[in-house]
């Protein structure tokens, strides 16, 4: 059951998180583009409870909630947001970049699919370096149909890499359903037997399902049996970016993934199970408290200095070498 309350408070505070998230961009305090996760808490929360401190994590643009999930603080991650000095990457980077290594968050990257061959590099690093670590390399259903996804699992198959793989087919690619435009029903899992793996396929609306497929992925990797690739089925509750009402989708069909909503549907497993109502108020009170507490201390935060525009761009700091 500790897994469990785990999954469920990971899950809620993702959720209030990209809320409040995407409030402070109605108020004009979020700089830059956004891509928010909601309905999609459940891949982050179930991989990242079953992964080691240790493991990487490789993320979509997509990102807030594959950072979070790895134990970045809130503040950070909402000041890089809100284009602050305090900010993850010192408001540099913005949404679409959130990295922290101390975390074994690898990266945001908004190229999609540059991130897949990275996650076969730093795999084959822990190979050689036997130190059991894997990497965990999520992307959306649209990277499918994109050369480096190819590459990377053709690789990962013939090295043997301990990488995971894993889809988030959450139907759409930016504007376009992704069957509209791929052979195949499921754009993942029907490809991986083209690489000796197995097709795996796991709600990615259901927490309790996601961290059991994780570790069992997870495990397979650390003891020598390669690479699996994943694809975890779930739903955008918005549009592709901040600036996209997502209107193009059938109401019905937003209606039937709405009643399966991650975070509603797994608050009712735990009260059928026997949580009280009373612990799930105190998870749900808590995770409302530290996205007000982060939102307060990321909105008072300073702009970063202009000096800092030419911080982490070459090895001394600076470009006076260059005259």
């Amino acid at each position: 059951m500790d897994t469990r309350i785990e999954l469920y408070r990971i899950q809620v505070e993702l959720r209030q998180f990209e809320k409040r998230a995407y409030d402070l961009f109605l108020r004009n305090l979020v700089k830059g583009t956004s891509h928010l996760s909601l309905g999609q808490e459940a891949i982050a929360a179930g991989f990242a409870l079953a992964m080691r401190p240790d493991d990487w994590t490789f993320a979509t643009y997509r990102g807030h909630a594959h950072t979070l999930a790895r134990g970045v603080p809130m503040t950070p991650v909402l000041a890089e947001l809100l284009g602050r000095g305090t900010g993850l990457l010192g408001g540099k980077g913005g949404s679409m970049h959130l990295t922290s290594a101390g975390h074994a968050m690898m990266g945001s990257y908004a190229i999609v699919g540059a991130h897949l061959p990275i996650a076969v590099g730093a795999a084959w690093s822990a190979q050689y370096r036997e130190t059991g670590q894997v990497a965990v390399c999520f992307f959306g259903d649209g990277a499918t149909n994109i050369g480096a996804f190819h590459e990377a699992l053709n690789l990962a198959a013939v090295w043997a890499a301990p990488v995971v793989f894993v889809c988030e087919n959450n139907q759409y690619m930016e504007y376009t359903p992704i069957g509209t435009v791929t052979a195949v029903p499921q754009p993942a899992a029907d490809r991986a037997a083209s690489y000796g793996l197995d097709a795996v396929t796991v709600d990615g609306n259901d927490a309790d399902a996601v961290h059991e497929t994780a570790s069992a992925a997870l495990a397979r990797a650390r003891d020598g049996g390669g690479p699996s690739l994943v694809e975890a089925l779930t739903y955008r509750q918005g549009g592709h970016s901040r600036a996209d009402p997502g209107t193009y989708r059938p109401e019905d069909e937003v209606a039937r993934w709405l009643a399966r909503d991650p975070v509603v549907r797994y608050r009712k497993r735990l009260a059928d199970g026997g949580v009280a109502e009373e612990r799930l108020r105190e998870i749900d009170d808590a995770a409302l408290a530290a996205v007000d507490r982060a939102e307060k201390e990321a909105v008072a935060a300073a702009p970063p200095s202009p000096d800092a525009v030419l911080a982490d761009l070459w090895a001394d700091g600076g470009a006076a070498w260059r005259n």
